[in-house]
């Protein structure tokens, strides 16, 4: 801020609050002391105002914003470039100032135990109760909003409480996602394969892979969809169609796999117009390379679950 405005600013303001002040004071001159039934000597619709002082708690607590004001002011930045006298902050206070003196409050007094953990191979953290309360509540300050509080995704974001992953369910997999990010990309296909080809590709998709049934009254060239699927779709999907996870193709025999709907009306949107995903890189926000450490060991320990279900839901 240059030092005409830093002054102007000043002045208005210093200028205000001394205005008001000499306002609060002068009002208060000349009136009677007690209650009065004189009046101003006007009427609005026939309702006349008494001459009264205003209650002295209103003067006071008038008073008292006015103090506060001058304190702030001294304490803060709000007069131009008048940095404020609060001590602990170089150059002045500032909302991010105040909060990184915070992050580093609480850096200081957990960071020993997130680098304890950052020692420690994902796996064995994932076995520590009270590190995956840790990393659960990174996670739900920073995940929960796409894939929910409980994990399982909603539409276009995958469920993590399963075993299958778009770009590999590994420790190390899942750490590089949430460190770097990732951005999946499935181009449309309609211009290339034809209205017709979507359909009986879709239906292939659905049938064939998926194990489910076409709607009833719909009729497709299901071999037909296959060939276009060996010649169009394998590439990233795989000629079994269980995906690629170097190249984020998801496994398209499994349910999960299809996080924008398995309908076959939205397996034909997917197919026609392509889909795009895009997952920011997160260390910027955890915070931390050992936060994310812990992070990691949360998510993969959500997707170690499901195994023991289903072999516990076999045996019963």
């Amino acid at each position: 801020m240059s030092t005409f405005w830093s002054w102007y600013i000043s002045i208005l303001t210093i200028g205000s609050l001394i205005a008001l002040l000499w306002l609060l004071f002068a009002t208060r001159k000349g009136q009677q002391p007690g209650q009065t039934n004189q009046t101003l000597g006007h009427a609005f619709d026939g309702i006349e105002e008494f001459d009264n002082p205003l209650p002295r708690w209103w003067f006071m607590l008038f008073l008292g914003t006015l103090i506060f004001a001058a304190g702030y002011l001294l304490l803060y930045p709000g007069l131009g470039n008048f940095a404020g006298t609060l001590p602990g902050y170089e150059g002045g206070w500032t909302q991010v100032k105040q909060w990184q003196r915070e992050m580093d409050k609480a850096d200081q007094q957990f960071g020993p135990i997130y680098a304890s953990y950052a020692a420690l191979p994902v796996e064995e953290v994932a076995k520590d109760e009270r590190a995956l309360k840790m990393g659960g509540r990174l996670f739900a300050s920073n995940c929960s909003v796409c894939h929910g509080s409980d994990a399982k995704g909603a539409y276009g974001f995958p469920n993590l409480t399963d075993s299958e992953w778009r770009w590999g369910g590994d420790a190390a997999s899942i750490k590089q996602t949430i460190t770097a990010g990732r951005t999946g990309m499935m181009p449309p296909q309609a211009a290339m394969i034809g209205e017709e080809g979507v359909h009986n590709v879709a239906a292939y998709v659905l049938t064939e892979l998926a194990g489910r049934k076409l709607p009833e009254g719909e009729t497709a060239d299901i071999a037909a969809g296959q060939k276009i699927f060996a010649s169009t779709c394998f590439a990233c999907h795989g000629v079994d169609g269980t995906g690629t996870p170097s190249m984020g193709a998801p496994n398209l025999t499994k349910p999960s796999a299809f996080i924008y709907g398995s309908s076959f009306a939205q397996l034909q949107q997917t197919i026609r117009y392509g889909r795009s995903g895009h997952m920011p890189a997160q260390l910027q926000y955890v915070g931390s390379e050992d936060k994310v450490h812990l992070l990691t060991a949360y998510v993969y320990s959500l997707s170690q679950k499901q195994p023991v279900e289903e072999e516990k839901l076999a045996r019963e």
